[in-house]
């Protein structure tokens, strides 16, 4: 038999750190549909957690006996490896024993941090997802897909997008069922699609014509600057799409027993939604 880490009865709260994010308030939802209480972990939330400032940690932690890790800007960003390392001593310590942490598919920058948080004694789960679909309507690249242009490095790379529904169920099972303890996941959509693809599929869902349009690194890098965006961006597109992801992964099948949503139908479903109408 199945156990969940505490009682049904009196469940302690799940700190989900991002919990307004794209995965975060979706396992949020799930979380309470199921009777279970949740805490979200932002700069907004009450207590505020901020990684940056950790004498926000104990008081986000008080209570709590499992946490939803995710970091910000990116996992394998300078730093974040030594900030998920000293908060999951942090929550270990304050009885939070169980930790799933959201890492990158092909992100090797990120399995320092994967690693640190699995060297804090916690009952760990790793889930390593591929591109969200939802960059296109919630994120990156809302702005591009409303202007008709999505222009990228990214040249002939192809990427098997996976939804955030189908990762916030993955990481609800992680964070209530035993038998995904000391487990890695690696999550991806059903097909490999290039950017180009994207685009097809973008114009088919929305009825108007939306191109991608290959730019040179600098070229990008020069976006990014204009921006105000970290230049480490640019070097996660080289090296995630440099062809180390271009096959599948079978992890929502493995967790959930189902195929994942395909790219087509997360389109379909965003469009009818308006968030893309100009």
């Amino acid at each position: 038999m199945t156990r969940t880490h505490a009682s049904t009865d009196h469940p302690a709260a799940a700190l989900l750190i991002g919990g307004n994010g794209k995965t975060g308030r979706r396992v949020a939802e799930k979380l309470r549909a199921q009777g279970r209480p949740v805490r979200i972990g932002s700069r907004t939330g009450a207590p505020a957690f901020d990684w940056n400032v950790p004498g926000t940690w104990g008081p986000a932690l008080e209570g709590v006996d499992r946490v939803y890790v995710t970091y910000h800007p990116d996992l394998g960003f300078p730093g974040a490896a030594e900030q998920v390392g000293a908060f999951s001593e942090a929550a270990v310590a304050a009885g939070a024993g169980r930790l799933v942490l959201l890492s990158g598919r092909g992100e090797e920058a990120a399995r320092r941090a994967e690693e640190r948080l699995k060297a804090s004694g916690a009952e760990w789960t790793v889930v390593r997802a591929s591109w969200f679909n939802q960059n296109f309507d919630e994120d990156f690249f809302l702005e591009p897909v409303r202007a008709g242009e999505i222009a990228l490095p990214t040249a002939d790379a192809v990427e098997a997008f996976i939804d955030t529904d189908d990762i916030a169920d993955v990481v609800v099972a992680a964070l209530t069922d035993d038998r995904h303890v000391g487990r890695t996941y690696e999550l991806s959509g059903p097909r490999l699609i290039s950017f180009a693809d994207v685009a097809a599929e973008l114009s088919k869902a929305t009825g108007r014509e939306i191109a991608y349009v290959p730019v040179s690194d600098a070229e990008y890098r020069a976006v990014l600057r204009a921006n105000g965006l970290p230049q480490e961006f640019a070097d996660l597109f080289a090296q995630i799409l440099d062809g180390r992801n271009a096959h599948l992964v079978h992890g929502v099948e493995e967790v959930l027993g189902r195929k994942p949503k395909d790219f087509a139908d997360y389109a379909r479903e965003a469009a009818a939604s308006g968030v893309w109408e100009v």
